[in-house]
């Protein structure tokens, strides 16, 4: 009986027939406004060539020196310091975190990305990297960024200056399009306090689709950003159609989608896998669950990603300390539970939004993710600049707390793979 069921779920081919004719039709108003956003941008070969040359790390630095930016010494400081081999290693790490115990078998298969959120200014990331040499510790092989992209740019060659130094120490990263509901898009929205810890309907309604496409490609073109967070199923459905016309972004799915089950991260994927390019490519390199998922969730998505060929392609981005405030209940703390999933799960990222439960408690200023929104101007009046780089290095710390209780455990982990040999 259940073979049956399940065989009327098979898509006919008449009706695959139906849909490749509805988007390829002459008639599709909304493909035409979708290819005119990418006309403008001059097409795909040259916003592609463009992106390639911007995005180079010697055209970079040469943008930072023309503007005189003061960033400039700080990679030079970065660079000179991943030459002579200032960082640790990930042997000496690896055999720190062990203490003498007996190490465990580790396949690298397993390996489990660092990752830290929000690194939303540059000095922060200089800050990070003095301590990691002071400490011996690991620098995340990821790092993601949720500041305004325009004031990013406007900010002495900040923008430029993270894009060059995630080439510099060999991680990836993403940045967060100015385009999405805390913007003002959704007109029944107050702000981000409205809408944290409710991630449905964040917000990018009427026409914000497009103009979501047309910053992306500004950006892309411009500074060499080709990785950027997603939050919203139309915006998604425009990425993957975005690389399927030959654009080389990529893009990750932010816990504001609020995919919470098995079943949204099936739709997802299909819908990657449908919309793919004939080399079985897609976009779509990152997945954040929503914090609510239990590893038996994570396990099934596991075996959905697998099914459709996307276990190296597609990241699994899992939270594993939060900001103190803002977003979920406290204590929130999954390091135990990446620890037995990871064991079973390959290509997950363990990522770090705030600092362990028992710092951020006693902190003066604990994480709050709503200064995640907050304009530097307004930061710098309150005086809060120095706490939240505090609560951003406390994450730092985190994050080096979970890569030695993996290895403990006999799981590697995946760290800026330019500074630990």
């Amino acid at each position: 009986m259940t073979g049956k069921l399940r065989k009327k779920l098979a898509i006919p081919a008449d009706r695959l027939k139906a849909i490749n004719q509805y988007l390829t039709s002459p008639d599709n108003t909304l493909v035409d406004r979708f290819l005119a956003v990418v006309e403008k941008h001059g097409g795909v070969e040259a916003i592609n060539k463009k992106a390639a040359e911007s995005g180079k790390l010697k055209n970079l630095l040469r943008r930072l020196e023309e503007m005189d930016s003061p960033y400039l010494k700080d990679l030079e400081w970065l660079a000179e310091q991943k030459e002579k081999g200032a960082f640790v290693s990930m042997q000496d790490f690896r055999e720190a975190a062990l203490a003498g115990a007996a190490p465990k078998n580790a396949s690298r298969s397993f390996a489990v990305t660092l990752e830290i959120s929000a690194l939303n200014f540059f000095p922060w990331l200089i800050a990070e990297a003095k301590r990691a040499i002071e400490k011996r510790e690991l620098m995340p092989g990821r790092f993601i960024r949720v500041r305004s992209m325009k004031e990013s740019s406007e900010d002495r060659g900040d923008l430029l200056a993270v894009a060059a130094a995630m080439r510099i120490v060999g991680a990836s990263y993403v940045e967060t399009l100015d385009t999405k509901g805390t913007d003002g898009s959704n007109v029944h929205l107050g702000g981000p306090e409205t809408i944290t810890g409710y991630f449905g309907g964040v917000g990018q309604p009427n026409e914000y689709a497009l103009k979501w496409v047309d910053e992306f490609l500004y950006y892309y073109t411009n500074y060499g950003t080709h990785q950027v967070l997603n939050i919203n199923p139309g915006t998604v459905f425009l990425g993957y159609m975005l690389h399927k016309i030959g654009i080389d972004n990529e893009f990750k799915i932010s816990v504001y989608m609020g995919n919470d089950n098995p079943y949204a991260v099936m739709w997802t994927l299909l819908a990657a896998k449908l919309f793919s390019r004939e080399d079985g490519t897609t976009p779509l390199i990152g997945f954040n669950f929503s914090n609510s998922v239990n590893n038996e969730t994570i396990e099934l998505c596991a075996e959905v990603r697998g099914a459709l060929d996307f276990e190296s392609v597609v990241r699994f981005e899992h939270h594993i300390t939060e900001t103190w405030k803002g977003i979920v209940r406290q204590p929130y703390d999954r390091r135990d539970e990446l620890v037995e999933v990871a064991r079973r799960v390959k290509n997950i990222s363990a990522k770090h939004e705030g600092g362990d439960t028992e710092i951020e408690e006693k902190l003066e200023h604990p994480s709050n993710i709503l200064e995640y929104f907050l304009p530097k101007k307004e930061i710098e009046a309150q005086g809060l600049m120095p706490f939240l780089e505090r609560n951003y290095i406390e994450k730092h710390a985190a994050l080096n707390r979970t890569a030695r209780a993996l290895l403990k455990n006999g799981i590697p982990v995946v760290a800026a793979r330019h500074l630990h040999k």
